[in-house]
């Protein structure tokens, strides 16, 4: 059979095997189909080649004389340079015990000889992008650990400064925000390498099996359990069960209750009318549990995808904040991103009980100190923040009025009394309890937005606080 599969360049692979033949047929299938292919003929060969320049991945033959596969993939498993490269064994043995023992030497998956091109084929490609997203993960983890350092260094320019105190403020949010979609991540990695190990053999099997009603059946679960996009809680989960179990019973269906459980756990909750003569064949069960299996697989990668791009909006967040710019110039700036920036980090102290509600004009870019503003608007969502006590609506409106931005941040909070307001933007000024405050936040505010050629005001009734920056447009 011709392969559809795209060719590529990307990936360097090892052949192992002492067969010249096999050698020769390999090395030419992946060569065609665009790989980097190195053939060798013995497993002592195949160490000095994987140390001497690492490949992608190595397709390994086991009955080989004086060190078999499973020698070869132990030695590249205990030296440091090889031993995160997928070994996938490729062998005419096909006893249970075998395979076992391939994996166990660290070998991801197993080939039965003789094999079919596509097959080989297809899973070179999984395991290739397996470990792709395996390095796209330890780079966005590296990509964390330096924000941080950058975070950390930052800190150390800013011991003096109101600043200080807000990052103090935020470290254990970032680090929650951070450690949530890490958490994420692990697991479900965990989850997709179980998958494979228990269903990758089985596949060929389950699908030979299947009659073409059943295959349609199949299909059509897995089509409704992955294109689900509405979320439902707990309860509402409850609910949808105990209506499907009614639909089940109703068309004399038998275990009802199980096939409920499962189908709200596949995210199917309704219209289940045309499965209901699946669940009288007699390999419904076979089918509805693969597609399951396979639903669960492909919300893995989901919930990585998701993750992922969670850590990366707060490492760029951390980037973002923590830069500074040596030689003070102006830039040409987008003050609404500057906005984010700053809420993406307060994330965590935002989701409990804030809601925020933002109403943003289409503004220009301005020419202005972009580090300093952030440090403006730092400043001012954390007072929002404390003077609701972490429970209440943030209102932040931005709009352009003639020659100025003017942007407005408001709470509804316990307000400000009127004796103090002309005293709060005074140095040293605090409200708060000794220890709390340094009385230099809003002072800093003052003196930004002064620099920028600007002004700040605050309006205060209980209930309602806002305090308004206006910066010209150059």
């Amino acid at each position: 059979m011709t392969s559809t599969l795209p060719k590529t360049n990307r990936a360097n692979i090892l052949v192992v095997d002492d067969t010249p033949e096999n050698l020769r047929l390999l090395a030419g299938i992946l060569s065609e189909k665009g790989y980097q292919v190195r053939p060798v003929p013995n497993g002592k060969l195949a160490l000095s080649a994987a140390q001497k320049m690492p490949p992608d991945l190595v397709l390994l033959d086991i009955m080989m004389p004086e060190m078999d596969g499973y020698q070869v993939c132990q030695q590249l498993k205990d030296y440091e340079a090889t031993k995160d490269i997928p070994v996938i064994f490729i062998s005419a043995i096909n006893d249970v015990m075998d395979k076992v023992k391939a994996f166990g030497v660290g070998g991801v998956d197993f080939i039965t000889k003789p094999f079919q091109v596509e097959e080989v084929l297809a899973r070179i490609e999984t395991h290739l992008k397996i470990c792709s997203l395996q390095q796209s993960l330890q780079e966005k983890n590296q990509d964390l650990a330096t924000a941080i350092q950058q975070l950390k260094a930052a800190q150390d320019h800013l011991i003096q400064s109101e600043k200080m105190a807000a990052l103090g403020q935020l470290i254990a949010g970032i680090a929650h925000e951070i450690n949530t979609p890490l958490g994420i991540i692990g697991s479900s990695i965990d989850n997709i390498a179980i998958f494979w190990d228990d269903n990758l053999a089985k596949m060929p099997q389950f699908f030979q099996q299947l009659s073409g009603e059943s295959q349609s059946y199949f299909l059509s679960l897995l089509y409704r359990a992955t294109h689900q996009q509405t979320l439902f809680t707990s309860k509402e989960k409850r609910k949808f069960k105990q209506q499907l179990i009614g639909v089940l019973i109703a068309g004399a269906v038998e275990d009802a209750e199980e096939i409920a459980d499962t189908l709200v756990d596949m995210e199917i909750y309704d219209n289940i009318e045309p499965f209901l003569p699946l669940f009288k064949l007699p390999d419904w069960e076979l089918i509805l549990n693969t597609a399951y299996q396979f639903s669960s697989f492909k919300r893995s990668i989901s919930l990585i995808q998701r993750a992922t791009a969670k850590s990366g909006k707060v490492v760029f967040a951390l980037k973002s904040y923590a830069h500074f710019d040596s030689k003070e110039q102006k830039v040409q700036a987008n003050l609404q991103e500057g906005i984010e920036t700053v809420l993406t980090l307060y994330q965590n102290q935002l989701k409990h009980g804030i809601e925020v509600v933002k109403n943003y004009g289409d503004l220009p870019k301005i020419v202005c100190y972009p580090d300093d503003l952030n440090q403006v608007w730092t400043n001012l969502i954390h007072n929002a923040l404390q003077a609701m006590d972490y429970k209440g609506i943030l209102t932040i409106e931005t709009q352009q009025q003639e020659g100025n931005i003017v942007l407005k941040f408001t709470d509804n909070g316990t307000g400000i009394p009127p004796e103090v307001i002309p005293k709060i933007f005074q140095p040293f000024f605090t409200t708060k309890s000794a220890g709390e405050g340094s009385g230099l936040g809003l002072d800093i505010v003052r003196k930004i937005v002064e620099k920028h050629e600007g002004k700040v005001a605050v309006e205060s009734v209980p209930g309602n606080t806002t305090f308004t920056v206006s910066l010209p447009i150059y």
